[in-house]
């Protein structure tokens, strides 16, 4: 049985020491589809078993930290994707890798609460990598892959809280929501006892993630184009995971049409905004309105 921390740790590396001794856990829905695909493991496209490791962000990390494992001391370049990572270990190392997973609805059975938490962290970030990768190819970026990568791993620390720490988690997300004046990072401070952006760095050299997740947690890196296409990704799905009347879109929105060069009814319809906001967006730009895009 897991056991799930309910006090902080004093400082990051607490945290980093306690999550790279435990094993990460899995969705039950990626392992029965892995499982059914097992028996053409040594025939089966890449690309169809990336697809359904880039739906989890947990089985995405087990994949990177097999990669981690095996890395010989000649190979030079950095993997930065799902498919790039099956090729260099082999399909059948990578399904001797995850025999008998923890599955996350059986260790959280006991937390409705966190596990719902969960899934809307693993939601959000499955849109944000989704978002991030149309934006990436919009803009002919040849990293797109690794953009993806880093829009879906993004709130990996906050996936493992909920995961390992989930009366921590929870006390962090009612936290945030009744004192919206507060920075999240002051706030996990005092209930994690660090923040999960320092956390994330820690982990994300550690189990050989994409360099650019370490770009993203870097204020140096802020303006760069691959780094504003992901956090913009990123602040998109966590505002409209509250509706799409969320204040802060207004904000997103701009920024984004900044970046991509689009006005804001392109916008709206590439990202699957409600109908009627796309028609006012249409009808405004038609009219002329100075504030449609």
């Amino acid at each position: 049985m897991t056991l799930m921390i309910d006090f902080p740790f004093p400082g990051v590396a607490p945290w980093v020491d306690h999550f790279k001794a435990i094993e990460i856990p899995v969705l039950r829905h990626t392992v029965h589809q892995l499982e059914e695909l097992q028996a053409t493991a040594e025939t089966i496209n890449s690309r169809k078993l990336a697809t359904i490791i880039a739906h989890d962000p947990l089985m995405t990390v087990r994949l990177f930290q097999t990669l981690q494992a095996r890395r010989s001391s000649s190979q030079s370049a950095d993997i930065t994707t799902i498919e790039r990572g099956l090729v260099m270990i082999g399909t059948q190392n990578f399904y001797n890798s995850i025999q008998n997973p923890p599955i996350i609805e059986q260790q959280l059975k006991g937390y409705p609460k966190a596990m719902l938490g969960l899934l809307k962290v693993i939601a959000r970030s499955r849109a944000a990598s989704q978002w991030a990768r149309d934006w990436a190819l919009l803009r002919q970026n040849v990293s797109f892959d690794e953009i993806t990568m880093a829009a879906l791993l993004h709130d990996l620390v906050e996936i493992l809280m909920w995961c390992f720490a989930p009366n921590l988690a929870i006390r962090a997300k009612e936290r945030l929501s009744s004192e919206p004046g507060r920075r999240s990072s002051q706030i996990q401070q005092e209930v994690f006892g660090a923040s999960l952006d320092e956390i994330a760095v820690e982990l994300v050299a550690h189990w050989g993630l994409p360099p650019l997740l370490c770009s993203l947690l870097n204020p140096a890196d802020a303006e760069t184009g691959n780094v504003r296409n992901v956090k913009l990704a990123v602040n998109l799905a966590r505002h409209s995971a509250n509706g799409w009347n969320d204040p802060a879109l207004p904000d997103d929105y701009r920024a984004i049409e900044a970046l991509l060069h689009i006005g804001h009814s392109n916008l709206l319809e590439r990202i699957g905004a409600p109908d009627e906001q796309v028609q006012a967006a249409r009808q405004a730009e038609a009219e002329g309105d100075p504030l449609a895009s």
